[in-house]
Order: C-alpha cells, then structure tokens, then sequence
C-alpha cells in the first residue's frame, strides 16, 4: 500500500517511463516496440486507491519498433491509421488495491475509434525523491488485447502457414509519475 503522503496530482514523466506493445512476428519471434506519450493526467488517493484515475494520451505517430519500414506501415490505415486517429487514449474508471503492492486499473481504452474496457495489473515498485527534490512514484504492469477487438485486422497468410502477425498484443507499462508542488 501507498504511504499516506502520496495522495495528490502527478503528471507521467515521458523521459522516465515507456508504453510498449509486444507482437508475435511469423509466429517464430517478437517484435516490441513503444509509442510515445503526449498528456497525462493522474490523481492518487493513498488512503482509498479506489478514489485515484489516470487519464493518458499517447502520439500514435511517435511509434517506434526501431524499424522505419515497419513504422510507416503500422501508420497507415492497415493498422493504426494515424491521418484518422493520432491518438490512443486510455481513462480509468476504477483503481483497485488488490494486495500488497498489487493494484488493478480499469478503464476505456480507445485504439482507432473503437473503445473497450480492459484491466491492467499493476505493481508499485517505489517512492523516491529525486535530485530536483520532487517525489516520483513508480509502477509497471502488462496486458493482453485482441488487436482485432480495435478494428486492425491486416495480416498476411504465410507460404508455410500460420501468419505474419498476432492477434494478441501485450501492452506493457513502465511509469515514473512525479508529484505535483
């Protein structure tokens, strides 16, 4: 659980903190890549978790898979459509302690237009006051969507069978969010 003096307004450091995505490539390897956050806005309740939200806005057009080829593609209206939708966007409805440090997030997550309720488990990993003398709380977690659940449908059959990309896709979270003076 949260010490007490946590309760307040924080903001999600992009320097400090990554929002991944994992996809199964030719069904033999993974390719991870991230996508880079443009607002957040976050509220947390040391004393009632259920009381915190967090609202994020992420640059679809920042996508990155450190491969310019496959970047280009995942921007156009085969998957992420970025001239239509520049945006994903999740908004909390519910914070739940679950245990110890154990937390579940649930939300709004909206990909392409198309917006679906998912949970995320998270894990707090830590308070610190850091150089600039602000306090930053930490958490990482992950879940698994169906890309297909958002409208991005786009593969290709394989000659040896199977398919070029998944369905499931793990959304990976590593925050650093720092306190509002």
């Amino acid at each position: 659980m949260f010490p007490n003096n946590l309760t307040g307004t924080y903001t999600i450091d992009h320097l400090h903190s990554r929002f991944g995505f994992v996809a199964r490539h030719a069904m033999v390897t993974k390719v991870r890549g991230s996508i880079p956050l443009q607002e957040s806005t976050a509220y947390l309740d040391a004393d009632n978790p259920a009381g915190s939200t967090v609202r994020l806005i992420l640059d679809v057009a920042g996508i990155d898979t450190r491969n310019e080829i496959r970047d280009t593609h995942l921007r156009t209206s085969d998957f992420l459509d970025v001239a239509a939708h520049p945006a994903i966007t999740f908004t909390s409805t519910l914070v739940k302690h679950i245990i110890g440090d154990n937390f579940e997030v649930a939300g709004d997550l909206t990909i392409c237009g198309v917006t679906r309720q998912i949970t995320i488990p998270l894990d707090y990993t830590g308070t610190a006051v850091d150089a600039q003398g602000l306090t930053r709380v930490g958490f990482e977690g992950s879940t698994v969507i169906n890309r297909k659940d958002f409208g991005i449908t786009y593969n290709a059959v394989l000659e040896a069978g199977g398919v070029m990309i998944s369905d499931e896709i793990t959304l990976e979270f590593d925050l650093s969010a720092v306190k509002a003076t």
